[in-house]
């Protein structure tokens, strides 16, 4: 399982090393795309199937699902850890999450987040003054789908 938390920085041209607890679980070949909230999303490409099916496995006449599967998909890259761990992160990728010179790994169980320290600092904040609402409104969905 994918946990911790993990500080580092970013090289101009956007080389970073991934935590070597992150890499020991992850493995040399990963694949990293646009996520959630302005992070970005890496998951071992041996597990990527998996893991992204978790998400997009839906009916292609939903237009949600259809969205849902190009967020993701279409701005996935696959990556080599070189041996010192690094890799770098796709120009892309690093505008879309508004990557700049320190950033956070985050385990979160099958996959690691990445976020600019900044945003992770914000997201953090609203973490801390809404976790008893979405814990709550969790809750209540898992009830709703128990009940159907």
């Amino acid at each position: 399982m994918l946990i911790g938390h993990y500080q580092t920085k970013t090289s101009i041209k956007g080389r970073v090393a991934l935590p070597s607890k992150l890499k020991k679980a992850l493995g040399n070949k990963l694949i990293i795309t646009a996520g959630y909230e302005k992070s970005l999303m890496i998951v071992a490409a041996k597990d990527w199937q998996t893991v992204v099916g978790e998400i997009t496995n839906r009916k292609l006449t939903l237009q949600p699902a259809r969205a849902t599967d190009r967020f993701l998909l279409g701005s996935a890259f696959e990556v080599d850890l070189d041996l010192q761990g690094r890799f770098i992160v796709p120009k892309y990728l690093r505008k879309y999450a508004d990557i700049k010179e320190e950033v956070v790994f985050i385990g979160v169980g099958n996959r690691v987040e990445l976020w600019d320290q900044n945003k992770w600092t914000e997201y953090e904040q609203y973490l801390d003054e809404n976790i008893d609402q979405l814990g709550q409104k969790l809750s209540f969905y898992h009830e709703e789908k128990d009940s159907a």
